[in-house]
């Protein structure tokens, strides 16, 4: 299994910016789909963006227009930028290789707050 590790994360005011970075442990390639997910205190994790290897994305409604999912091959690697960034984004992000079965990196916290 590829081994994922998220970075990026850290506080940042209402209105501002930051970029997460999922560096993989090997060739992602063959990773049809990959995705980042969020989890905030006493909530469910949700889905927020994924990528596939032809470059479709989806992002959910709640971050349309905000953020940006991309990946990059020759670096093993993914990012989320994420811009107008509210207290509702508030949250640990986890980045996910989402073949059935497939990893999960260990997660990074993403604070917005004033």
């Amino acid at each position: 299994q590829v081994q994922l590790v998220e970075s990026g994360g850290g506080l940042v005011q209402p209105g501002g910016s930051l970029r997460l970075s999922c560096a993989a442990s090997r060739n992602i390639v063959t990773i049809y789909n990959m995705g980042w997910y969020r989890q905030a205190p006493g909530k469910q994790r949700e889905l927020v963006a994924d990528i596939t290897s032809t470059g479709n994305t989806y992002y959910v409604d709640s971050v349309k227009g905000r953020f940006i999912i991309s990946r990059d091959i020759a670096k093993n690697s993914m990012y989320l930028q994420m811009n107008s960034l509210k207290p509702e984004d508030t949250a640990v992000y986890y980045c996910k290789d989402r073949t059935p079965g497939g990893s999960w990196g260990q997660g990074t916290q993403v604070t917005v707050s004033s």
